[in-house]
């Protein structure tokens, strides 16, 4: 199933644009297709929009859309509310304890 591409904060846009720009190594966590988190570490080029979105193009090739990312760098990305919810799964029931 693919996933809509949501639309994310321009200032993010702005200090991936800013991290990118510096020239160093980065580390991004995010949701792949199958919703399950990946990490991917290297020297990010640039951001491509295209039809499905937006997304951090890595030196390998490799793309990650924006809203996916659930830390950037070090910082909280758009889809880190969802992964808050994702991980904490669990605490949400009783676990048989009625």
């Amino acid at each position: 199933m693919k996933l809509p591409y949501l639309p994310v904060d321009l200032d993010f846009s702005e200090q991936i644009k800013k991290t990118i720009s510096g020239n160093k190594p980065i580390t991004v966590h995010y949701f792949e297709k199958k919703n399950e988190v990946e990490t991917v570490k290297g020297l990010a080029r640039k951001t491509a929009a295209r039809n499905n979105g937006e997304f951090i193009v890595f030196e390998n090739g490799e793309k990650i859309r924006l809203d996916r990312i659930i830390v950037f760098d070090g910082k909280p990305g758009p889809a880190y509310d969802e992964y808050d919810s994702y991980a904490l799964a669990c605490l949400d029931c009783m676990g048989g304890m009625d």
